[in-house]
């Protein structure tokens, strides 16, 4: 069945701020001119690494309808902003998402039942809220971590599948037979699974995933693109870099997002690494050295693989060297 959202990359797209704490969309502007000059196949707006718990409605309808002038058709955009308990209030919001013109909403999978719900349970609140939302809006699945991570279950799965209304979902099961099962599921329907897990990217591409959708391209969205366009073709140089991203990806598990926007800081794109998530503060000079240091050794895989659409190490180091000055 047709899918109008094409294999490859989505970043979970990072919310740059001002000092005073304002969003910034003079900023916003140049990262999603950054993400597509780096080979994404769309993006997704109003997630986790967006900050959308601590955005206000107003702001994450904003932001989405941003991304969608900036993209310019380029590539779809996909927003969730869904982060409300109660039914009527996610109605309000994600209709509200949905007039911004995106390509699609994402749901959270946490949402739609509390953490001891069943399957049942979880399923009957989906339709209730489908029966609330335009029948033409394309929707998609996001399994957020945060307030608890829920993953979807196969059968619900497929009868999201089967529905015909879905056609996207960030899969966080870091789980290649879950992924798997989820994979089976859904051949033959609209839907497209694309992985959030750096470690199992890329079996989970030559299993039929549609591609990434990841913390880690808000340092390298050029690699990802490259590992999902040619993880078939090129099998043992897709081997050595998915080897090196999963390394890489460790760098999550530090002062994320800050240090993401300490690196959109030192290629030029943020102004700020302020958040509303963390205190920027906790990125220390350690912190800012890990980022350097993978800044290097990235720029080293991406001149390997994509010579000449690498940013030169010494252009971003020197900007670095300004920053910390």
């Amino acid at each position: 069945m047709e899918n109008r959202f094409p294999n490859g990359e989505y970043p979970v797209m990072l919310t740059p701020f001002t000092e005073e704490n304002e969003v910034d969309y003079d900023a916003l502007e140049k990262l999603v001119e950054w993400y597509i000059q780096n080979g994404v196949a769309g993006l997704f707006a109003d997630c986790q690494s967006s900050e959308m718990f601590f955005l206000t409605l107003e702001e994450r309808v904003k932001i989405a309808r941003a991304v969608k002038k900036f993209a310019a058709g380029r590539v779809p955009v996909v927003a969730s902003g869904h982060v409300s308990d109660r039914l009527e209030d996610q109605v309000e919001e994600l209709n509200a998402i949905a007039e911004t013109g995106v390509d699609a909403v994402i749901l959270l999978t946490n949402r739609l039942a509390e953490k001891e719900s069943s399957e049942a349970e979880w399923l009957e609140h989906l339709k209730r809220l489908l029966d609330r939302l335009p029948q033409d809006i394309p929707l998609g699945f996001y399994e957020c971590p945060y307030p608890y991570k829920r993953i979807i279950s196969v059968e619900n799965l497929k009868w999201c599948a089967d529905s015909g209304r879905f056609y996207f979902i960030k899969d966080t099961s870091c789980d290649l037979a879950c992924i798997q099962a989820k994979l089976e599921a859904i051949r033959g329907s609209r839907l497209k699974l694309y992985n959030a897990n750096t470690s199992t990217l890329l079996e989970s591409l030559q299993m039929g995933a549609a591609g990434f959708s990841g913390v880690m391209a808000n340092f390298h969205p050029q690699l990802y693109a490259w590992l999902c366009r040619n993880y078939d073709r090129k099998p043992q140089e897709a081997r050595l870099l998915a080897d090196f991203l999963t390394i890489s990806s460790l760098i999550e598990k530090q002062v994320y997002p800050v240090n993401a926007k300490y690196y959109q800081q030192m290629i030029g794109n943020f102004n700020s690494i302020q958040t509303r998530v963390k205190d920027a503060s906790l990125l220390n000079e350690t912190g800012r050295l890990e980022v350097e240091q993978l800044c290097r050794l990235q720029d080293y895989f991406a001149e390997q693989y994509l010579p000449q659409k690498n940013l030169r190490r010494e252009n971003v180091m020197r900007a670095a060297e300004g920053i910390s000055a």
